[in-house]
């Protein structure tokens, strides 16, 4: 039997689909593209736009052509959040949601006996557990992701995530230090941990995520750890100081922005202000050398006049980001924020993210130049160019080294000698 995947969405997501690969290859299929003929195909969605559920749809009706006796297997966030719509979508034969994405592997062999269409998605409920999961391969060879939280209680204006994704839960430290221990054993040197909600990690028990960071870095044979996108009012002052003390722990800090105005962020229902964040990208400056701060800007969110936009772009020029995903508001149905007054148009949203990009490509260059001269230890990929081999500091930078010498899943001492587009040019030292 032959399976193949498709992955709409995040590193959770990513993360996810690996774990379930894991499954279907220890029931004995064989993995394969999901562009190959397959008996089976798994499709594990996204909703947080109505363009992922789209992309959803759009892939079902991909597959369910290229092999129309296939199995088709929909899980993931799409079905949880909706799924009325989900059961209406007749060309999966399987759906289950994000409470049990592990349940995929029997109810598809279920399927493939009795031919019955099988929709399981269980509800979530106060006090549900981590789903008991890990992943011990990753298409990267050097970079693991781990998922370590589930769930969100944020509950943000614009998002329908809470509701697809349910309550805090946390990944216990015993099973984290298992699942990285055997990575460790699999060659994989560098750690990323991931949530839907990374800063919430451990509310619900007790714990802290700098208590996973510190475990993580504590295992011998982990040489970097580094953290997905983080909710920047969660992240204390003593996080900070601990996270400094350790050698492992990687300065790359994704900060999720969303607004650069207060009067947005209130009506996104952040929970923070423009100068709580700024404060603690200084504090992070100040602790980590050469410290990277990523983040995500929304432009055109519901009722953003000119003014609020301009305060944004202002803001984003103010904290100088190594990097930003920009992208424009749509409307999400479930959410509070689809009713909110003040829609704005397709063209008005296209052109504040040409403006804020053009700002925060001017801000990453800025950043990636101010480190030519500089010298790093690089962690390299087996991704191969014109202009070298591809790795990354410990900052998260690309760099490109150009060498006789086989690099891949090698870390070297590199100086940055120069900038090219959106990344680094080396020489190894």
């Amino acid at each position: 039997m032959r399976v193949g995947f498709y992955t709409l969405g995040c590193k959770v997501n990513q993360y996810e689909t690996e774990v379930l690969k894991s499954r279907f290859m220890q029931e004995g299929f064989d993995v394969v593209s999901d562009q190959d003929e397959a008996d089976v195909y798994v499709i594990n969605s996204c909703t947080v736009t109505a363009t992922g559920d789209k992309k959803t749809r759009q892939i079902l009706n991909r597959m369910k052509k290229q092999n129309p006796n296939a199995v088709i297997a929909l899980t993931g966030c799409m079905p949880q959040a909706f799924p009325e719509e989900a059961s209406h979508l007749m060309q999966a034969q399987v759906i289950t949601g994000a409470t049990n994405k592990q349940a995929v592997v029997e109810n598809v062999k279920k399927a493939l006996v009795t031919g019955e269409r099988i929709i399981d998605i269980e509800p979530h409920k106060k006090g549900e557990k981590f789903e008991k999961m890990k992943a011990t391969n990753f298409a990267e060879k050097t970079r693991a992701f781990v998922k370590i939280e589930d769930g969100c209680d944020r509950w943000c204006t614009y998002c329908i995530i809470p509701k697809a994704r349910g309550p805090i839960r946390s990944k216990p430290l015993d099973e984290l230090k298992a699942e990285i221990e055997e990575l460790v054993e699999n060659g994989y040197q560098e750690i990323v941990l991931v949530g839907i909600n990374l800063s919430s990690y451990g509310k619900e028990c007790g714990l802290r995520l700098i208590d996973a960071i510190e475990l993580v870095c504590s295992v011998e044979g982990v040489v970097r750890v580094r953290l997905g996108s983080l909710e920047p009012e969660l992240l204390l002052d003593e996080d900070i100081e601990r996270m400094s003390k350790l050698e492992k722990f990687c300065p790359q800090f994704h900060l999720s922005l969303q607004s650069g105005c207060d009067e947005t962020l209130k009506r996104m229902n952040r929970h923070y202000d423009t100068k709580f964040y700024y404060e603690l990208c200084e504090k992070l400056r100040n602790k980590f050398e050469d410290c990277s701060i990523t983040t995500d800007i929304m432009v055109g969110f519901a009722g953003e006049t000119e003014e609020e936009f301009e305060k944004s772009l202002e803001f984003a020029k103010k904290v100088k980001f190594a990097k930003a995903h920009v992208f424009a508001y749509s409307i999400r149905e479930g959410t509070r924020a689809a009713k909110f007054e003040g829609q704005l148009d397709k063209k008005t949203k296209e052109a504040r993210s040409k403006q804020m990009m053009a700002v925060t490509k001017d801000t990453r260059i800025e950043f990636l130049n101010s480190h030519v001269g500089k010298v790093y230890d690089v962690l390299f990929e087996a991704t191969q160019t014109e202009e070298g081999t591809e790795g990354y500091t410990k900052n998260y930078i690309p760099v490109f080294v150009k060498s006789e010498e086989e690099l891949t899943k090698k870390i070297k001492t590199v100086r940055i000698t120069g900038v090219s587009g959106e990344h680094c040019i080396g020489e190894l030292i």
